[in-house]
Formats: structure tokens, C-alpha cells, sequence
């Protein structure tokens, strides 16, 4: 018989780093997709990719960069594959599900103008303003310039300043 291995202690801090860091790192797979069942797998399939090169992560603040570029990375490989080409979305949702004690989020409207952005404009908007991060660490979570960041916030708030007109939200 053989003794069971115990884990190596890189997947022991892997492990406790996910435990700390998930609820952060779902709210950012849920800003870039869009949906939160797709946010669980996009978070799910990027931890996936990421175990493997978790060793040569050298810092703790490098480490959320890492995994969120993936993330991103991740969810546009998606978005590439043929099959997702010939989806085509839709306002009419074919069985409305009606949950009797669920009480509307004041967000609610706000989020679905985040949503109708492009996944660059998305993902800028929702690090700088979501989470808070500055121009130079949502340049590092995305993987990008400083320049792009700016552009694509700048982009993504004019495009929400458009659709919130003539909706509730615009005053």
C-alpha cells in the first residue's frame, strides 16, 4: 500500500491565496463577462491555467495582476471560439423566473448600461470604478498602457453617459 502525498506547500499557498482572494476575483470575472454563472467557470478555468505557474509569482500584489490578466485573457479565448460567433443575444428571456421574496437592486439598472459596453470598456470602467484600482493598476490588470486605460475609461463613461439618457438613471 502506498501513503497518500501530502501537498506540496506551493499548492498549500495557492490553496489559501484562492480562499482569500475569490470573493474579489469573482466580482472582476463578473465585470468582465457579464454574467455570474459564467463568472464562476471563467474564474474556475483561469485558476486552472494559473496553478501551474503560481511558483514563479514572486509577490502577493502581483499575484491578483496575474490572475486577473488571466482572466481576461481567458473569457476573450471564449469569445474567439466559432460556437459563440453564432449566438446572437436577446431582450425576450423565453421562461421570466419570478422569485417571490427577491427585492430589486438599486444597481440593477446601472449594471445592465456596464453590461452593453465592449468587454475593453467594461473591464476599464469596472477596475477604476468597481474596484477602485488607479489608472497604473488597472494598466497592470489588464495588461496594457496607462494611455489604453485611459482611453477606454474615458470611452466606457461617454458611452454610459449615452445610454442612461433618456432612462431613468439619467436624472
Amino acid at each position: 500500500m502506498s501513503t497518500p502525498s501530502l501537498p506540496s506547500a506551493r499548492v498549500v499557498d495557492f490553496e489559501a491565496y484562492v480562499a482569500e482572494r475569490r470573493p474579489a476575483l469573482l466580482r472582476w470575472a463578473r465585470a468582465v463577462a457579464g454574467d455570474p454563472h459564467t463568472a464562476e467557470d471563467l474564474l474556475q478555468a483561469s485558476l486552472v491555467r494559473v496553478l501551474p505557474r503560481w511558483g514563479s509569482i514572486r509577490e502577493g500584489a502581483a499575484a491578483d495582476a496575474y490572475v486577473r490578466r488571466t482572466i481576461t485573457r481567458q473569457y476573450v479565448s471564449w469569445q474567439r471560439q466559432p460556437w459563440r460567433r453564432d449566438e446572437r443575444p436577446t431582450d425576450a428571456v423565453p421562461e421570466p423566473r419570478v422569485l417571490p421574496d427577491a427585492a430589486p437592486h438599486a444597481d440593477e439598472g446601472l449594471w445592465s448600461l456596464v453590461l452593453a459596453l465592449p468587454a475593453q470598456q467594461r473591464a476599464a470602467v469596472a477596475l477604476r470604478f468597481y474596484e477602485g484600482l488607479s489608472v497604473a493598476e488597472t494598466a497592470a490588470a489588464l495588461g496594457c498602457s496607462t494611455g489604453t486605460v485611459k482611453s477606454n475609461t474615458s470611452r466606457g463613461l461617454a458611452a454610459l453617459r449615452r445610454l442612461a439618457t433618456g432612462t431613468a438613471l439619467a436624472g
